[in-house]
């Protein structure tokens, strides 16, 4: 966990009460946990500054105005880290991942439409200094995501 010391029984607790329910107040966690509410907004705060997680609202991307979705694979001659750090930096990448396999790194696009997916794919990505090939993988439809997989 990018360094950080494991996770005790009671912050695996409070994570799971925080993604069943991200509004739910400290002191109704703290009676399912056993601590008192300062305790648990205590190690909320910690687990976020050490970023082992966040708190943060999930939207459908079709209903925000988001038609487009895609998984692109990228391979890359030489170092992957300037090309992963300039995926990372665009507004339209939600994820990026470096993999072993086929492609260097995938990542996920979220565009306006089609013309936004294909201009930044054809004029954002693949012009990179690096950027060897790429493969799209585009969504037409999304059947499952959760973010309960934390706790497991």
């Amino acid at each position: 966990m990018h360094g950080t010391p494991p996770i005790d029984a009671v912050s695996l607790a409070i994570i799971e009460q925080l993604q069943e329910d991200g509004r739910r107040p400290y002191a109704a966690i703290g009676k399912a946990v056993g601590l008192s509410e300062a305790a648990v907004r205590q190690r909320v705060q910690k687990l976020q500054d050490q970023g082992v997680m966040q708190i943060v609202a999930v939207t459908d991307p079709l209903t925000v105005g988001f038609r487009r979705q895609a998984m692109v694979g990228v391979n890359v001659e030489g170092d992957l880290d300037p090309v992963a750090d300039a995926l990372t930096a665009m507004d339209e990448v939600e994820y990026v991942v470096v993999t072993a396999g086929s492609f260097d790194l995938l990542i996920e696009i979220v565009c306006e439409d089609d013309d936004h997916l294909l201009a930044t794919i054809n004029k954002r990505i693949r012009t990179l200094p690096g950027v060897r090939s790429t493969e799209s993988f585009v969504y037409l439809k999304l059947r499952k995501q959760t973010y309960t997989w934390g706790t497991r």
